[in-house]
């Protein structure tokens, strides 16, 4: 299994990351959690074509984890050269925003029909609004969703993936709780979006200065990760943007409550389970 940081930028712009999306890939699967500003570009930079795809997971529907998904649906369709559907996976809510997300590209849709006989059908996606306790297979994978502590957005959840003996749990953003807990459990990595408190607080700014009740600290996914007898935990979503040569802080911070391998970076980092 293979796990890539696509993006790991916020919903404030930075213009060496993308925002959240994170890749997994293994034995024939090749799935998306969350499609945040840029996905694509980052996507193919990781060496997978839209087409390749064979499902979306959104974490939640907060609009910096779902500003791309209108372009991954859209290009995925006008990359295939057979009709290939695929499954969104998402909170419930997630049907809504897609079928409005179809709604605002009808004229590019009905462009492309006119322009291109060989497609007689527009953009194939099938979506599922999913929930705490749901499991089903995807291609190889077993998949387990939990819930996740976001609020006051709700619902949030989490996935957690089974392929071929190797776990990953796709956490998405949220602070420490019950089913996050019970989801890791035994997993070998975990994917956690964190912020740095200390650095946040010295934003002038009570709306910034409000990230700080919703989101897991560094140190806070390091002890999720501990409690639940994690292998290897992979941060994401860095808020503050790390910055070059913050590497080595930030890992430490994990590394003082984690004592397994912990991966952070830049877009495109990457790790095999």
């Amino acid at each position: 299994m293979r796990i890539t940081l696509l993006g790991t930028g916020s919903p404030i712009p930075d213009p060496r990351r993308a925002g959240p999306s994170t890749l997994v890939t293994a034995d024939g699967l090749c799935v998306l959690a969350d499609c945040g500003r840029g996905v694509l570009m980052r996507l193919v930079a990781a060496g997978v074509v839209p087409p390749m795809l064979t499902a979306v997971f959104i974490t939640h529907l907060h609009s910096d984890h779902i500003t791309d998904l209108g372009d991954v649906i859209t290009t995925r369709w006008v990359m295939s050269p057979l009709p290939r559907p695929f499954t969104i996976f998402g909170p419930e809510g997630t049907g809504e925003v897609v079928q409005h997300t179809l709604a605002s590209l009808a004229p590019d849709v009905r462009y492309r029909l006119d322009h291109h006989a060989d497609l007689t059908e527009g953009p194939s996606a099938v979506v599922r609004d999913v929930g705490p306790g749901d499991e089903f297979m995807v291609g190889s994978a077993a998949v387990r969703v939990g819930a996740t502590d976001h609020k006051p957005v709700e619902p949030t959840m989490a996935f957690r993936l089974d392929v071929g003996g190797t776990s990953v749990v796709l956490g998405g953003d949220g602070v420490p709780c019950a089913g996050l807990d019970q989801l890791c459990a035994g997993a070998d990595a975990y994917v956690q979006t964190v912020i740095r408190d200390d650095l946040v607080n010295l934003v002038p700014s009570a709306r910034f200065r409000d990230i700080l009740d919703y989101h897991s600290t560094v140190e806070q996914a390091a002890q999720t990760a501990t409690k639940a007898g994690v292998g290897t935990l992979v941060l994401t979503h860095y808020v503050p943007s790390m910055q070059p040569g913050q590497e080595d802080e930030w890992r430490a911070l994990a590394a003082a409550h984690f004592a397994g391998r912990v991966i952070l970076g830049d877009d495109l980092t990457a790790a095999d389970i």
